[in-house]
């Protein structure tokens, strides 16, 4: 402290110290918290404390263990979600639950405002669904107890918000003692919403509800995972950040949310995680999870998150910063391959594979196989990380990297590639890696498409990807002239597929395509999160296809609009704030036309393609645009 008169005084914490027992008696990120409002010490932090009933603390030696400043956003209250409709009362022999309902799912914990008499115990229960019965879903909560308690002291009206711990849930359930007489309504509970403090940066809209719905489902499920870091869902016993979900997310969160410094913050986690060896871990940070190679499309994370966010905002330093980090585990993907295949079947290796595809016997066991997943993805990081060595300077390692990659995609069509353009395996996500990560020659490209094609209308119109394939299907269909084929699979209303757990009721996404259904229930309840973000990657396309934003170079200095009518939509509009100002596009049918109208910020020009495939160019301002359609 640097008082008036210049002089330093330092107040640190050391032996003559001393400490009390407060209200929080205990408190538990996964298993929530207990709080006995008759053990506050009101005047504690105040001059004239009386502190003869305090106690000694014991000191330590200093752990060694680096002190940094935080590098990320806070997490904070961001919006509060009131109840709709009364709570519906349940009687268990001496105890009365009352089940609240918000509405939507949401992260964060609850605000109770209630009156009791000293002493009296109200239990706080947690939930995404409700039984049959009517009686609170906590099943897949797992070893999570996902409860607080509270005790009156019994003045007068009490408020409680708990203080180190959160919650998934949609349900709140507020048990009483009959015997205490605890009168409970509609405004007894507030949802809080937490989450890091990432202001909004992007919105869509169109024709179609559902679609719409979606897009709300999306942004919730960010919402509800994007506390401090990426984490897979925030209601069961996990609740980490899984580095294949936010690999596959990464482009979708940030058209709707400023998430540059939150993804800057993680990719040191990422590093801080890396092995000596160069790999890159399944979670970040690694609070113990043994395997320390992430595997294909997991590890990759550390190559394709800052690439990403470079992309869409710009920021080099990001790169410079990690540059070494990223080398080293392309270096580690290089010394581990066998001529030039990940993951090689003759050597033990790691891998989710396509994590719950649709045809998996078990959620790691898609029928693309995890070599050929991995092989792509390798080709992919030389592929990105040359990209990145050449915007850096670096350019020796540039031509190696560029030279690597040319190695492993030779590998990749001697391995999994027939002369006829078939894919090992058959399967969806074997074709959309081989297409969306331009591994074939323009020969085979054709045929492959046609096969993926085939294979998504001998489904039904239906896919059958998992968490690597499903978000490359809409963008690999669209780029090779099939985006007839996205919009069905976007809007259809049968499993599996984004609509379908919409119909079941879903406010955020799921982490399986039938998590819950009316007619059979809930899925497998092991892993049955819903509030799992990963399948809401389709979000990109949406923003890209459907409205047609793209960024044409680095954080949108120039900007390509082309946006894609299609699925029965009549209008669709999108708006971006990015670090150049706001972007905005929309269009809508008009008879036989279309018209298209955007908005571009200063200090940047655009492309504007338009559906009949005329191109624009333009500059900074706001400008219209319409072609004939349909013809």
């Amino acid at each position: 402290i640097t008082l008036g008169d210049g002089t330093v005084q330092t107040v640190a914490t050391d032996s003559s110290w001393k400490h009390n027992f407060g209200p929080i008696v205990e408190s538990d990120l996964l298993m929530g918290e207990s709080y006995d409002a008759r053990r506050e010490l009101p005047d504690w932090s105040k001059a004239g404390c009386d502190e003869s009933g305090w106690l000694p603390v014991v000191s330590f030696e200093d752990s060694g263990a680096a002190l940094v400043a935080r590098a990320g956003p806070s997490v904070r209250e961001i919006e509060e979600v009131r109840p709709v409709g009364d709570p519906v009362a349940r009687h268990v022999w001496l105890t009365t639950e009352h089940i609240f309902d918000l509405g939507q799912n949401i992260s964060g914990r609850v605000r109770l405002k209630l009156r009791g008499r000293k002493g009296a115990t109200v239990v706080l229960r947690y939930a995404e669904m409700l039984n049959a019965d009517g009686s609170l879903y906590t099943d897949n909560l797992r070893s999570a107890r996902a409860t607080d308690d509270y005790t009156f002291a019994g003045d007068a009206e009490e408020i409680y918000e708990p203080h180190f711990t959160f919650h998934g849930f949609r349900y709140v359930g507020v048990k009483t003692t009959n015997a205490d007489g605890i009168a409970i309504g509609r405004d007894a509970i507030t949802g809080v919403v937490l989450h890091s403090d990432m202001p909004q940066t992007g919105a869509f809209e169109c024709s179609n509800a559902m679609v719409n719905q979606l897009q709300s489902n999306i942004r919730w499920g960010q919402k509800g995972n994007f506390l401090d870091i990426p984490t897979d869902c925030p209601q069961r016993d996990e609740r980490l950040g899984w580095t294949g979900d936010a690999q596959v997310f990464v482009g979708t969160a940030a058209f709707n949310m400023d998430v540059a410094a939150f993804f800057t913050k993680w990719q040191q986690d990422l590093a801080d995680e890396q092995t000596e060896a160069g790999a890159f871990g399944q979670v970040a940070p690694n609070p113990g999870v043994t395997d320390k190679d992430g595997g294909p499309a997991w590890a990759d994370a550390g190559i394709i998150c800052p690439w990403t966010i470079h992309r869409l905002f710009g920021d080099r330093r990001l790169l410079v910063r990690h540059y070494d980090s990223m080398k080293r585990f392309v270096d580690y993907l290089e010394s581990t391959a066998r001529d030039g295949i990940r993951c090689h079947p003759k050597d033990k290796y790691h891998a989710f594979g396509d994590w719950l595809a649709i045809d998996a016997p078990h959620p790691g066991g898609a029928p693309t196989p995890r070599d050929l997943i991995g092989t792509a993805y390798f080709a992919q990081c030389a592929k990105l990380l040359s990209e990145i060595a050449t915007l850096i300077g670096k350019k020796e390692d540039a031509r190696h990297l560029s030279a690597l990659h040319d190695r492993v995609k030779a590998a990749f069509n001697r391995e999994y590639i027939t002369p006829a353009g078939r894919v090992l395996g058959s399967a969806q996500t074997g074709y959309l890696l081989a297409l969306g990560f331009d591994l074939l020659d323009e020969v085979k490209q054709k045929a492959v498409v046609e096969l993926l094609v085939d294979d998504i209308r001998s489904r039904g119109d239906h896919l059958s990807t998992g968490f690597v394939g499903t978000p490359l299907l809409a963008p690999v269909l669209t780029r090779f002239g099939r985006v007839d084929v996205a919009y069905k699979l976007l809007l259809q209303e049968t499993y599996p597929g984004w609509f379908y757990s919409i119909k079941q009721g879903a406010t955020t996404m799921w982490e399986r395509w039938n998590s819950y259904s009316h007619d059979k229930g809930f899925g497998e309840v092991s892993m049955n999160s819903f509030n799992h973000y990963a399948y809401g990657a389709i979000g990109e396309w949406m923003y890209n296809c459907i409205a047609g934003i793209n960024p044409d170079t680095a954080a949108y200095k120039t900007i390509r609009f082309q946006p894609r009518p299609g699925g029965g939509l009549t209008w669709a509009r999108a708006s971006l704030r990015s670090m150049y100002g706001l972007i905005e596009a929309a269009w809508k049918l008009d008879g036989g036309r279309v018209v298209y109208n955007v908005t571009i910020p200063p200090n940047t020009s655009a492309t504007v393609i338009l559906p009949d495939g005329t191109r624009h160019q333009a500059a900074a301002g706001r400008h219209e645009f319409a072609c004939r359609v349909g013809e």
